[in-house]
């Protein structure tokens, strides 16, 4: 399985096509409707609800982008929906409600954020839950994760879907919270073969990684967050197939 050119054709807007300026959160409806107006892909972040359902929300925590706190996991998706997003009007949109106002017209891209807490084996319940509903959209649609036991599981329960890794430099000043070993394999990409992955999503200012330039000789697709200016995305493209962007229009 390829990455459909539908994922080479046109950036990402990371988080959705977000500005706070103007009534757009991030991962906001809002913020998707915009990207779909200006005919950019949308790059989502998934978390689990209480109740299962797959939320469309970055962090683990309310606070930043709420005027609540607490983890998103402890809440239902019904008490997540009716959360206002910080500088908008609407509340944390479930993935049916995204799915649904999509609805097709442009390309998904789901990152799936590790529920393990240490990017270890300890997923499954949010990829499956994605997984079911993914399985019904007829959209382009791909789904990624930065742990590969989450790609590993959406492998083996979305398997016409393509999927790609999230990867990146993993210093220990952008990974804190994780062991120096577990950074050392991760930052070389050795599960890309064993997941079926199709594309990398590696941070842009690491393209020059010699494994990225290894991965796209054997014919992965490279994508990469996230670009935040005009010069930014022309250094990425001399590598990066496509680009996820914010804070302007790539």
């Amino acid at each position: 399985m390829i990455l459909p050119d539908a994922f080479i054709a046109r950036p990402f807007a990371h988080r959705a096509l977000h500005d706070l300026a103007s009534g757009r959160p991030e991962n906001s409806i809002e913020a998707i409707s915009a990207a779909i107006g200006a005919g950019y892909g949308i790059e989502i972040d998934l978390q689990l609800s209480a109740d299962g359902v797959p939320v469309v929300f970055h962090d683990y925590d309310l606070a930043r982008l709420t005027g609540q706190s607490g983890p998103v996991a402890q809440r239902r998706a019904a008490d997540l929906a009716a959360i206002r997003l910080s500088g908008g009007q609407s509340g944390i949109p479930s993935l049916p409600d995204v799915l649904d106002h999509v609805g097709g017209r442009v390309p998904l891209l789901i990152e799936v954020k590790d529920q393990d807490g240490a990017m270890g084996p300890d997923v499954g319940r949010l990829e499956r839950a994605a997984a079911q509903l993914l399985s019904a959209y007829s959209g382009p649609v791909a789904v990624m994760s930065f742990n590969p036991h989450s790609v590993a599981v959406l492998a083996e329960f979305l398997p016409q879907v393509p999927r790609g890794i999230v990867t990146e430099s993993y210093s220990a000043e952008s990974t804190p919270t994780l062991p120096g070993p577990v950074r050392d394999r991760l930052r070389e990409i050795p599960d890309y073969d064993r997941v079926g992955a199709r594309f990398i999503s590696h941070e842009a200012a690491d393209l020059g990684r010699p494994r990225v330039a290894e991965l796209k000789q054997a014919g992965a697709a490279i994508l990469c967050w996230t670009v935040r200016s005009p010069e930014a995305e022309a250094r990425a493209r001399k590598v990066a197939d496509q680009v996820t962007f914010e804070g302007y229009l790539a």
